[in-house]
């Protein structure tokens, strides 16, 4: 008797888009779908999961995903990009239907200017039809990609750029009914102000920066809020491509748990989560730590992308 192989700590699959929606002049929604959906493993509040996705390479077919295995991922990266495509990281915007039926909703950041990576230029040009693939988070699988944990914190504050809209507008859906906090969002464009879900005691603040640099409204604005001169915003020369920071890991290899939080600190009861363009997070990063002294334990810094610098997949 033959015994059926045990499934793959991860969901390995090709899905199909369903559907594409123009939202605003910078976001694509892409509802993706496939059977394999039925093991997806988000339990609980999504808040910010990440998945991956794979993209063919420009006129090339996707990988075969054929006789895959735990070391799909070493493999894949091993490959020539012509016959692997390019994995990028998203977030889960919304998770609809169950079994079969599940499908995934993706928000696409994407701009016209010639300069988009192969992520949003799928995001752009998608149709119904188009097959993408996912690694993502089988059900009963510890699989991580979230890392808002506001802990015991009571008051939170979300800022983001374009790039962390879709991860903030579901942490504020996911959030209980008494959350209080701020959220500032800086976009491309007014246009791509959205409505959103929000527990009544948080306040959401679009700004749009329209031509000016990435980071350029949500700095001083940040800054104000925490009781500092609202400065402009100037990129740091040191910055981390790679700059990532959670209450419990830090992408600079250093101890955070060991230490002690700051009783009795004016923000002690702050929790902020802050994501988007490195330079804009780390000036973000160094504000709150540095000048105002809060604890590195009460926040998460997340650089999802640098200006100049093509992701890495």
């Amino acid at each position: 008797m033959s015994i059926a192989p045990s499934p793959m700590p991860i969901l390995l699959a090709e899905l199909t888009a369903v559907s594409v929606e123009r939202l605003s002049p910078s976001f694509v929604r892409v509802v993706l779908a496939g059977p394999e959906l039925a093991d997806l493993g988000i339990d609980g509040p999504s808040y910010d999961q990440r998945i991956k996705l794979v993209f063919p390479h420009e006129g090339r077919p996707l990988p075969s995903l054929a006789d895959a295995d735990e070391s799909w991922l070493t493999t894949w990266i091993d490959r020539p990009v012509e016959t692997r495509g390019h994995m990028r990281t998203y977030t889960v915007r919304e998770v609809r239907g169950v079994g079969a039926d599940t499908q995934v909703v993706v928000d696409f950041v994407v701009h016209e200017d010639g300069l988009a990576g192969p992520g949003a230029r799928w995001g752009l040009q998608a149709q119904p039809g188009w097959r993408v693939q996912v690694v993502a988070p089988r059900r009963g699988v510890p699989f991580g990609g979230v890392e808002f944990d506001p802990g015991a914190q009571t008051s939170l504050l979300l800022v983001g750029d374009e790039t962390a809209v879709p991860a903030i507008t579901r942490i504020l859906e996911d959030l209980p009914a008494d959350a209080t906090g701020q959220a500032y969002l800086e976009v491309p464009h007014a246009e791509d102000f959205q409505d959103l879900v929000a527990p009544p005691g948080v306040t959401v603040n679009w700004m749009a920066r329209h031509h000016d640099e990435v980071g350029t409204m949500l700095v001083p604005a940040v800054r104000e809020y925490v009781g500092l001169t609202p400065a402009t915003l100037e990129r740091p020369d040191d910055i981390d491509p790679d700059l990532w920071e959670t209450p419990s890991w830090s992408s600079s290899g250093e101890d955070i748990d060991s230490r002690p939080i700051l009783l009795g600190h004016e923000l002690a009861d702050l929790y902020a989560w802050i994501a988007g363009e490195s330079a804009m997070v780390t000036c973000l990063r160094r504000a709150l730590v540095r000048e105002v002294g809060v604890d590195r334990r009460q926040v998460a810094f997340m650089g999802y992308w640098r200006r100049g610098v093509a992701m890495k997949s």
